[in-house]
């Protein structure tokens, strides 16, 4: 008899585990089950059509026939409700269930909004939070008309809403609550680079400031902001990033253990619970570079953790159990922006360790390490890339390298000197 997989969503780390399971097994019953109305697509384009860049086509990556080419049965418009895992059934808002051998929970998360914070109107119309195909095109739609935009949000999502005020053509305000943008992993002379090319295009950095309260006109609609200092900001387009809620409210009465980081899982990507997997955004992994659990958002990690959990999902099946030999994720992730005429890169976990390093080399080029018990952690690129995947290999191979950071922000990274240099100190 065939295994039957059941993946709750359809982003890339269930995609991507689809396709996993369908390669290691021919005969598996693969069902996918979403809430949203259309076959995976690219989480990573969205920005440029919101930007009005690009057309819809290019965005999506799988059609319904991709699924049906695999037999793989895609069941879209479907909310799961609760998962039963002791008879291993997934019920749905419509009365259909799905029995499992092994299910994964790939169903990532809903933007945060500012309501659960106490802030004033934070879910009026025309305040936009960015994460799915169709917040995309109500954003470009409404930024494409408005008059002035407000954003809120100062992070990796935060400047994505900031870009696309910039190429619309629509002034704006980003209200930071910090003295520069991504606070936690950039410097001032490093965020400054941001800060002036976000000017260039029109949308003006306000540190020290945030949201205390949005402003409304007669229709409901948002008119401005007001932020803790008292200061008041006109506004007739916001756009807000401040995190993610995790799509776990299926597994409450589940023993699946969650946290405030999401599902918690080992570096197999299996939960507490026998038959039960998670992968991409709400996963609280163990990793094992680091040593301990973390999580990462990046596309490419969530492609990578469904890939390892299908695999697993489908070598426990053959061993009727658990078997003896998991793949395991081990991975260092980097996240891309491309709003500018510079490049921009963080890799690996840039906003944790005990120690850092920066260097600025030119108006548009900077770099800035960060270490944990002397050994590089993550990183940010601005300008010059060509060092990432030294410093990616060095994280893989968690070497203590800390006492030599001025080998490590040489424009030219030169792995001999620093070889030699590790050796002599071991002497």
């Amino acid at each position: 008899m065939s295994a039957s997989h059941v993946i709750i969503g359809d982003g890339i780390a269930g995609s991507s585990a689809a396709e996993t399971i369908r390669e290691a097994d021919p005969d598996a019953d693969i069902t996918v089950v979403t809430d949203e109305g259309e076959a995976l697509y690219n989480r990573i384009l969205i920005k440029e059509f919101a930007k009005g860049k690009l057309p819809e086509a290019p965005i999506s990556i799988h059609e319904p026939g991709w699924y049906e080419e695999r037999d793989i049965d895609l069941e879209l418009n479907t909310h799961v409700t609760d998962v039963d895992t002791e008879e291993n059934v997934v019920h749905t808002h419509t009365g259909t269930t799905y029995e499992f051998d092994k299910l994964l929970v790939a169903t990532g998360g809903t933007p945060a909004s500012l309501s659960g914070f106490g802030v004033e109107n934070a879910d009026a119309e025309g305040i936009h939070h960015f994460w799915t195909f169709q917040d995309a095109r109500a954003i470009r739609e409404h930024a494409e008309s408005a008059d002035h935009g407000l954003i809120v949000g100062a992070g990796l999502l935060g400047i994505d809403l900031a870009a696309i005020c910039g190429a619309q053509e629509l002034e704006a305000d980003y209200l930071m609550r910090g003295e520069c943008w991504w606070r936690y992993a950039l410097d001032p002379d490093g965020a400054e680079i941001l800060h002036d090319a976000m000017r260039e295009k029109g949308v003006t950095p306000v540190f020290g400031s945030g949201v205390d309260r949005f402003e409304v006109d007669d229709d409901g609609h948002v008119s401005g902001a007001v932020d803790p200092n008292g200061e008041h900001f006109e506004g007739d387009f916001a756009g807000v990033a401040i995190g993610l809620d995790f799509n776990t409210e299926f597994l409450r009465e589940t023993p699946v253990e969650t946290n405030d980081h999401g599902i918690v899982v080992d570096e197999y990507m299996r939960t507490n619970v026998d038959d039960v997997y998670a992968a991409g955004d709400l996963t609280w992994f163990y990793d094992t570079i680091l040593g301990e659990h973390g999580e990462n958002g990046s596309w490419g990690s969530a492609k990578e953790q469904g890939s390892v959990a299908a695999s697993n999902m489908v070598a426990d099946v053959e061993a009727g159990g658990t078997t003896d030999d998991p793949e395991e994720f081990r991975w260092v992730s980097s996240y891309s922006i491309t709003h500018f005429d510079f490049p921009f890169l963080s890799f690996g976990h840039p906003t944790i360790g005990d120690d850092g390093a920066a260097r600025k080399y030119g108006d548009t080029e900077w770099r800035r390490l960060a270490f944990k018990d002397g050994k590089i952690v993550g990183g940010v690129l601005i300008g010059d890339l060509s060092q990432q995947s030294k410093f990616k290999k060095l994280i893989r191979e968690e070497r203590e390298v800390a006492h030599h950071k001025g080998l490590l922000l040489e424009e030219d990274v030169d792995m001999d000197e620093l070889d030699a240099a590790a050796s002599a100190e071991a002497e």
